[in-house]
């Protein structure tokens, strides 16, 4: 939770968004923009697109169970992102790090990754927080 309010601020701070748009950051908005459809809003992998789906979409909520009980901050945050080759999904997973950035690519090459950043922390903060 304090994660996610110090990035909303920072990116208030940095001048890059207003404090409203600050607050639409905060990771379960991220959540259910970009990962709901799939996933489901519960993230049990129920979402309205994960029966047409090819591929078994996965439960996002038995991430540090699966893992000896610790969540897996940085390989779900490398998972999302995308951009580091990681592909545990083996494909079907879309690459949310371009998508964020391009949101943002007008503030120029290392805003807009610091935001992209940002936005995908509070997003992994978020799934971190809704562990069973």
């Amino acid at each position: 939770m304090l994660r996610k309010t110090i990035l909303a601020a920072s990116a208030a701070i940095l001048g890059t968004f207003s404090a409203a748009t600050a607050e639409d950051l905060a990771g379960k908005e991220e959540f259910m923009v970009a990962c709901a459809v799939c996933h489901g809003e519960s993230a049990k992998g129920d979402g309205p697109f994960a029966s047409m789906m090819n591929v078994e979409v996965p439960g996002l909520t038995g991430l540090a169970a699966a893992n000896d009980g610790v969540f897996p901050f940085l390989k779900a945050f490398e998972i999302v992102d995308g951009r580091t080759g990681v592909r545990a999904h083996g494909g079907p997973m879309p690459i949310w790090g371009n998508r964020f950035k391009s949101d943002v690519e007008s503030l120029g090459p290392y805003s807009s990754e610091i935001i992209t950043r940002g936005r995908i922390a509070v997003l992994v903060d978020y799934l971190q927080s809704i562990q069973e």
